[in-house]
């Protein structure tokens, strides 16, 4: 059974996709930046970005019945990979004990300029 899941963000109906989706005891988190309530957070900070983009991705994993345990797969994007450091840092705080499979790339932008990080993240319940 499919489970989509909602930020509530109105892109989601434009574009066509779902902050998360669930299937059996699968989720698969989005591309996921550091913005709330349309503001970016942390503007300037990587660090700053990557932990609010975690919450995000942490709440959509609670949505759907998981914990950041269950995350065995992280994609991080970043505009300026000479800034690794804070945000694998931040990342850490979170996945530290955890340590999910992950990749770190430079992009040449994400969709607003302002943000600097985006973190997909794939879980298995129980696994």
């Amino acid at each position: 059974m499919r489970q989509n899941i909602s930020s509530g963000s109105p892109w989601e109906a434009q574009i066509g996709y779902s902050r998360a989706v669930k299937i059996g005891n699968t989720v698969q988190v989005s591309g996921t930046t550091a913005t709330v309530n349309g503001e970016v957070v942390g503007e300037g900070d990587p660090a700053e970005q990557t932990r609010a983009a975690l919450g995000i991705i942490r709440t959509a994993l609670e949505t759907a019945g998981a914990q950041l345990s269950d995350v065995v797969r992280t994609r991080i994007y970043v505009t300026d990979i000479s800034r690794w450091e804070e945000v694998g840092r931040a990342h850490g705080e979170v996945f530290g004990d955890i340590r999910p499979a992950t990749t770190m790339v430079q992009v040449a932008a994400l969709i607003d300029p302002l943000h600097l990080v985006e973190i997909e993240a794939e879980a298995v319940i129980g696994g």
